[in-house]
């Protein structure tokens, strides 16, 4: 067995094709969140919604899928962090807690972490996998993101599915299908 097909078996991720050190990992956890911070300002307003169309989700989603759940997590985190502590990286150059499309923040901190988990199980390996990867990694966002869009805007259930949901599905369809090229593709090249 070549030490390629040892190296991208189910159970690594892959950051983990790198040198492991110390220094690895804080370097992909400091990259992943500005990687996600550049990402969130390609932002495009989307009419009747205080939420934009952005690149951050993702990013969010690649940096789980590509860094692991810990590395992803700390990744996300300290994108929260920051833009929490005045960093103007969120969507549209914002930062602070508490704005309607925060929860969307917190979903993808959540969601970086299941990604990444299941990339660690071969997540990532199929167009089909990573499509139900991705999916599931939206999903999460959603989950956490719309019910905060309600509770922080005084939005019905409905409405905030409207504003925060319903427009972004076409999008969140093209970020995977993009996903779904990426990550198995880059697991190809490492097998070789």
């Amino acid at each position: 067995m070549s030490t390629a097909a040892v190296s991208t078996r189910p159970g690594k991720v892959l950051a983990d094709l790198l040198p492991a050190s110390r220094t690895r990992d804080i370097a992909l956890v400091l990259g992943g969140a500005a990687l996600t911070g550049i990402a969130a300002q390609i932002a495009v307003p989307v009419p009747g919604s205080p939420v934009p169309v952005t690149g951050q989700t993702f990013a969010a989603l690649l940096v789980g899928t590509a860094l692991g759940a810990r590395r992803g997590f700390l990744s996300l985190a300290v994108y929260a962090l920051v833009g929490m502590a005045g960093m103007p990286w969120f969507a549209q150059g914002t930062s602070g807690a508490g704005g309607a499309s925060f929860g969307y923040v917190i979903g993808m901190l959540l969601a970086s972490t299941v990604v990444g988990a299941l990339a660690r199980r071969g997540g990532d390996r199929s167009v089909l996998r990573t499509a139900g990867t991705m999916v599931l990694g939206s999903a999460i966002i959603y989950a956490v993101g719309v019910p905060y869009l309600a509770a922080a805007t005084g939005m019905t259930f409905t409405q905030a599915v409207a504003a925060g949901l319903t427009p972004f599905l076409i999008g969140d369809a093209v970020k995977a299908a993009l996903a779904m090229g990426v990550l198995p593709t880059a697991w190809k090249f490492a097998n070789k």
